[in-house]
């Protein structure tokens, strides 16, 4: 079977995919991911980088060697912008923040965003965890599992039990010691957000204006950019070329899944895009289709879920997560996606859920 484009390795040419818009891909070692796209947007006074990639030696060298082959410079890197809080978007920008004096640009929800006010956390590749204190209004009250928790540190995160009743799902033990070891020598690989910012706001880049689109789903934070005069759409992790992001059942949102689906319908009402740029994969012409594609995608795999119920009976979520599943994806990250799933389906009156004696959850579906 053929790779599909997001696992493609790395490939060291830049390429300029729209007026002041070169595209870098960086090396990454993540399941089911060869590389993660690093925009530069360039000005006259240097440039902003979209998703620096992972922390560490490796990909630092790979981003000063690209931009060294266009005339650019560390110290010529005046902005970072994060997409969103998972390690291979945001892994360069403390670096950047330090060497280049950049500013870093996020939404104001980032998970990880530290402030002087706020205790020291490290990345989780689930992107799942924040200080409950550091919502912002339209984000609040939406009663996820995580909801009101105040999680210190990534131990606090991954030793605890699911909700559902298995192991929380968290990165590889090979990222968890490399990033410790990084963050052991170099300080800390979580940037802080000196430019938060929400949905709607506008920013300044090359000369022209680039609209700030909410997109929660993948994860809460999670943001894109529009720049409609020259019609092109920064999608991150939201609306990938030939993959569906994953949707973790870990969220302070009541229904994760649900958020996804607003945040494709909105985007594919975005009209006069001509060409999207994800932030693994190609860039590709179809917004608005891609979006529909993978929302159906979901509905398809909600069907499935009702049917699997049908067959099973009452079950739990690792139950449900084994047939929905083929084998070779069993574990933490899949029971994940079949939790905010049956949650979903919870939440519009196709499922019902009661613990077990052991504490499970059991859902039914009709």
């Amino acid at each position: 079977m053929p790779k599909r484009q997001e696992q493609e390795k790395a490939q060291e040419e830049v390429t300029e995919v729209a007026r002041d818009v070169l595209r870098m891909q960086l090396p990454i070692r993540m399941p089911g991911l060869g590389h993660v796209n690093c925009y530069a947007i360039v000005d006259k006074d240097g440039a902003a980088l979209v998703d620096p990639g992972l922390p560490g030696p490796g990909t630092w060298r790979a981003l000063k060697k690209r931009l060294k082959s266009v005339g650019l410079r560390v110290g010529n890197v005046h902005t970072v912008i994060v997409t969103h809080s998972h390690a291979d978007h945001f892994g360069g920008a403390v670096r950047l923040a330090r060497e280049a004096g950049a500013r870093v640009i996020a939404h104001r929800s980032f998970r990880f965003g530290l402030g002087s006010e706020h205790p020291e956390v490290s990345a989780d590749d689930l992107a799942a965890q924040r200080e409950a204190e550091a919502v912002s209004g339209e984000l609040s009250d939406r009663g996820g599992v995580l909801a009101g928790s105040r999680l210190n540190s990534p131990s606090d995160v991954w030793n605890r039990p699911s909700p559902w009743g298995g192991t929380s799902p968290k990165p590889t033990l090979r990222n968890r010691l490399k990033w410790g070891t990084f963050s052991f020598f170099r300080g800390n690989i979580v940037p802080a957000i000196s430019d938060p910012t929400s949905g709607g706001e506008v920013l300044r880049l090359a000369g022209r204006e680039w609209f700030v689109v909410h997109t929660p789903g993948h994860t809460e934070d999670h943001i894109c950019l529009h720049d409609p005069s020259e019609e092109i759409f920064l999608s991150g992790d939201h609306v990938l070329p030939t993959i569906t992001p994953h949707i973790s059942g870990l969220s302070l949102a009541k229904d994760p899944l649900n958020e996804f689906f607003e945040s494709l319908n909105a985007v594919a009402q975005i009209p006069h895009i001509r060409q999207a740029l994800p932030a693994h994969g190609h860039p590709f012409f179809d917004l608005a289709g891609r979006a529909e594609a993978i929302r159906v995608h979901h509905i398809e795999r909600l069907e499935k879920v009702k049917k699997i119920g049908r067959e099973l009976g009452p079950a739990s979520v690792m139950e449900f997560s084994q047939k929905l599943f083929r084998k070779r994806s069993w574990g933490s990250m899949a029971e994940s996606e079949t939790y905010a799933h049956l949650e979903h389906l919870r939440h519009s009156r196709d499922a019902e859920v009661h613990n077990d004696r052991e504490g499970r959850l059991i859902y039914e579906t009709g």
